[in-house]
Formats: C-alpha cells, structure tokens, sequence
C-alpha cells in the first residue's frame, strides 16, 4: 500500500499514471450556466479538455453576458473548450483523444452499469447527454461501456458531471493509504473559510 498525501491530487497529480487522460463530451448543451459549471467541475478534477457538440451553447452564449458566471474559478483559462462536429463521427472524435482512449457514455439509458459498479479506464472520454434529451444510440452502440448515476429522478448536467469525476477520484484511491496535510484545503477554501477542525483535547 502506498502512502501519499491527499493534497498531491491537485499540486502535483502524482496519483495519475502518465498516461492517464480524461475528456468530458458534452452532447448539444443548451445551457451556458451549465457548461460554466462543467469547467469549474473539469478545473476541481483535472480534467484535460471538454467538447461539445451542436449550436446551442454557442449562440445562447452570444447573447449572454454572465455566460459563464457559474466558472467562478475561470477554468476555461486553463483548460480547453472545444466545439466538436458531433460524437456520432467517431474517428473525428478520436482525432481529439490519445490512442486507447475508452468512449464512455453517461446517461439514463436502459442496460447501462451503475456508476457505483464502474471500473474507470485510465484514458477516457465521458459523453454525457444534453439537458432536454438523451445520448443517439449510434454513439450508445459504439461506446466502450454505458453507465448511469442511480438516482430518484434525474440531476442536470453540471450535477452528473461532478458526481461522474468525484467518483472517478474516489475510486481512484481505494487503494491508497492517503493523509491530509490540509494544503489542499488551504489551496482549495473560500478566502473566507479560515474554520479548523479541533480535536477533543483542545475542546476541554
């Protein structure tokens, strides 16, 4: 088992194999507060870069100032966000991927994997489906594995994407003996936040 610290995820990532490599596909969004809170997502999680597909988002963002007032960390200015033509042309879309990269799709679809029995690849992309609508089965058909977050009703977007990356760093952990040595809470809090955990000696 080895020991590493929990804050290594984010400063220095050595939790990742070098050739781990993770891309969120966002599938005709219609939402510019919801791509805005993907970035901030893929920003938390490290995420490489993020496509999408149709004209929506693009021309909703047009018009919207605050388009991406939900990013308040400006992930955008770190990672990439790509206009793709579609997922259904899948050597267009591997032309943005490493080689042996797994297409997973991530939707309410019938005959799909739980999240909480998904095994990760190291190198994926996750499509997910628009808010108004679900994945083509051309893209269900041809993807690696098809897996769903069990839920009573169904979240947005931005909520399955969160749920889809912790899960993949949670997983990711197992395992790992990890301590905290609280630089990424510090690194990662509101300027505000300066509350600390007490330990039962101090509190006597």
């Amino acid at each position: 088992m080895t020991k590493l610290l929990l804050s290594t995820i984010a400063l220095g990532k050595q939790l990742q194999v070098e050739n781990s490599h993770v891309t969120i596909g966002l599938t005709n969004p219609k939402s510019p507060s919801n791509v805005g809170a993907v970035m901030r997502a893929a920003g938390c999680y490290c995420v490489e870069q993020v496509l999408y597909t149709g004209q929506r988002y693009a021309n909703a963002a047009k018009f919207n100032s605050s388009k991406h007032n939900t990013d308040t960390k400006n992930a955008r200015d770190k990672i990439p966000l790509k206009a793709s033509e579609n997922f259904e042309n899948f050597e267009s879309l591997r032309a943005f991927l490493p080689n042996g990269t797994k297409i997973i799709c991530v939707d309410l679809v019938e005959g799909a994997i739980p999240l909480p029995r998904f095994q990760h690849p190291e190198q994926a992309v996750y499509i997910f489906g628009p808010e108004d609508g679900t994945i083509s089965q051309t893209v269900i058909n041809n993807a690696d594995d098809v897996v769903y977050v069990p839920t009573v009703g169904c979240m947005n977007l931005a909520a399955s994407v969160n749920v889809l990356l912790y899960d993949r760093l949670a997983k990711s952990l197992v395992n790992n003996d990890i301590h905290s040595d609280d630089a990424l809470i510090r690194k990662s809090r509101d300027t505000n936040n300066k509350v600390k955990v007490k330990t039962k000696t101090n509190l006597t």
